[in-house]
């Protein structure tokens, strides 16, 4: 047998485990321990793996290290989501020592905040270290580009051909007057000049952006998403931001923008909704409708009264500010949302659709620009939901 195919079978072998055929593939001492650690997960009656961790935590902890030692990041951390719905071991994580050994990504995030309270006072420290490692990670990934793009949105939508003399955009002044090329000057004639106002400091000419996020359980990596994008726009002079989170109460969690970690640590997720709550006491916080983008994050289950928050969206868009519902602000594929009330939403004149943490800067920066959100979407080919 060749050496491609003995690999194979043991492949084969790692993958199916005990349910492997009764044809025997040696282990080296290295894979029987890759064996155990995936028998110790997957459960075979469910045609996968069999086993479990038991509550024993330095059994978990040594099942930690072994995985992390195997594996690489990505897979570590599918295999630790798995074991939290497997296994129950969320409890797990009240203990510091086995909290500082798992792999931080969003969903462990995720599985903290929705601990939330019941996290004991010696662990907390360490929970933050965690949530602070995948924030600063995020930050380093999502930050520059949502800054640069918002500030390019910001400053076009300031573009004068009446500039002053210190605010003259000289390259695209030159690349707007080229047809007046003077090959014996070498020059060209400004007949077009090209600037940007100048920013009032005025808080009456702010953008303003209310990010009104559901915090319920199905939802929490679009909080993580919306607490980092929200704190990186908040940051940005010319954009008044709020931000916004609700269940059956509405927490306003603007005080806390200077730091996401603060944000995430405000967040309690679970309980029921009520979005009509949540976008009455938003509405309440707008002062100049023209001005105003509502950007909905949630996936419009909703559990208080549906004809009222219909009524409100429906004043709140008549008034000229600007709703924008996202059924999630994540990766994890298509949200599941209740489509007849999105659908209603739509209907309305709110643009509906799910939206990724990559499109999200150019998303906010077509709606600053006031272009049409649905073209925008379609362009790209995300599914919009379509009124009813």
């Amino acid at each position: 047998m060749t050496a491609d195919a003995n690999e194979l079978r043991r492949r084969w072998r790692l993958v199916l485990g005990q349910d492997a055929p009764d044809d025997p593939v040696p282990l080296s001492p290295r894979d029987a321990r890759i064996d155990q650690a995936l028998s110790a997960l997957y459960d075979a009656n469910q045609g996968k793996r069999r086993g479990g961790l038991g509550g024993s935590a330095p059994r978990v902890a040594r099942w930690l290290g072994d995985i992390r030692e195997f594996f690489p990041t990505p897979v570590v951390q599918v295999v630790q989501k798995d074991a939290m719905e497997r296994l129950g071991l969320r409890q797990m994580l009240l203990q510091p020592e086995l909290l500082a050994m798992m792999e931080a990504d969003i969903h462990l995030v995720a599985d903290l905040m929705a601990l939330g309270g019941a996290i004991p006072q010696k662990t907390k420290e360490t929970a933050r270290m965690v949530v602070r490692k995948v924030v600063d990670e995020l930050l380093a990934k999502l930050e520059h580009k949502t800054i640069a793009t918002l500030r390019g949105a910001l400053d076009r939508s300031r573009r004068t051909n009446r500039p002053r003399f210190a605010d003259i955009d000289w390259p695209d002044t030159i690349r707007k007057n080229l047809h007046t090329w003077q090959p014996e000057y070498a020059t060209v004639i400004p007949e077009r000049l090209v600037g940007r106002a100048r920013r009032s400091r005025r808080q009456s000419d702010l953008d303003e952006v209310f990010l009104c996020v559901d915090q319920s359980g199905s939802m929490a990596s679009s909080v993580v998403y919306a607490s980092i994008f929200a704190a990186v726009m908040a940051s940005i002079p010319a954009l008044a931001t709020r931000l916004v989170c609700f269940d059956t109460q509405v927490v306003d969690l603007t005080d806390k923008l200077a730091d996401p970690v603060d944000v995430i640590f405000g967040v309690q997720l679970g309980g029921g909704t009520d979005i009509h709550q949540a976008i009455d006491y938003t509405g309440g916080l707008i002062q100049r409708p023209g001005k105003s983008h509502l950007v909905l994050i949630s996936d419009l289950y909703e559990g208080g009264d549906g004809a009222a928050l219909l009524r409100r969206v429906e004043e709140l868009i008549a008034t000229g500010v600007k709703v924008i519902t996202l059924l999630a602000l994540s990766d994890d594929g298509a949200p599941a949302y209740d489509a007849d009330m999105a659908a209603r939403f739509a209907a309305l004149g709110s643009p509906v659709f799910a939206c990724t943490p990559d499109q999200f800067p150019d998303l906010m920066a077509a709606a600053l620009q006031g272009r049409d959100l649905t073209a925008w979407a379609a362009e790209r080919d995300i599914a919009l939901v379509r009124g009813g």
